[in-house]
């Protein structure tokens, strides 16, 4: 696989909210769930230069947001097409964000936050070396769900 990241276009950004959808308890993850969510990641001005396109061999696979908390510190939202979920292409798919993340920004500790019933990222996120910090309760999806953030303190390049 070939990632390149690239920022997210307006029709992309459409594409994610209105077509991509997850199955089950992963629907939590769908754009149109969240009413804000989804008014922010359509609004070019609110993504600003800090929402990407993931690209693997020109195709879109997946998108990531960055926010800066200092030169060494950024926190991250991320989604991964659903057709490409649950089959083994996480690991890939977030360490080459990792590296390029490194890569392009100098950045040593990446943050994100996961709902807890998401044991699957969870599990993922570990594997590349994430650690837990607390969990929070956040309102979203017209509920209130409880949260993992986790860090990772970048030492070298994760293996791709």
């Amino acid at each position: 696989m070939n990632h390149t990241f690239h920022p997210l276009t307006q029709e992309q950004a459409e594409l994610i909210a209105f077509k991509w959808r997850y199955e089950g308890e992963y629907a939590f993850y769908n754009m149109d769930a969240d009413e804000e969510d989804l008014a922010s990641f359509l609004d070019a001005k609110e993504r600003g230069d800090t929402t990407f396109a993931i690209l693997n061999d020109d195709e879109l696979i997946g998108f990531v947001t960055l926010h800066f908390e200092s030169v060494e510190t950024v926190s991250i939202g991320l989604g991964m097409r659903p057709d490409l979920t649950g089959s083994g292409n996480g690991h890939r798919f977030l360490a080459s964000i990792l590296t390029w993340i490194e890569a392009t920004y100098g950045t040593r500790t990446v943050r994100l936050a996961v709902a807890t019933f998401n044991k699957r990222a969870i599990r993922l996120y570990r594997s590349l070396d994430f650690i837990p910090e607390d969990t929070f309760m956040q309102e979203t999806n017209g509920g209130v769900y409880s949260f993992l953030s986790m860090k990772r303190l970048q030492k070298s390049p994760p293996n791709i």
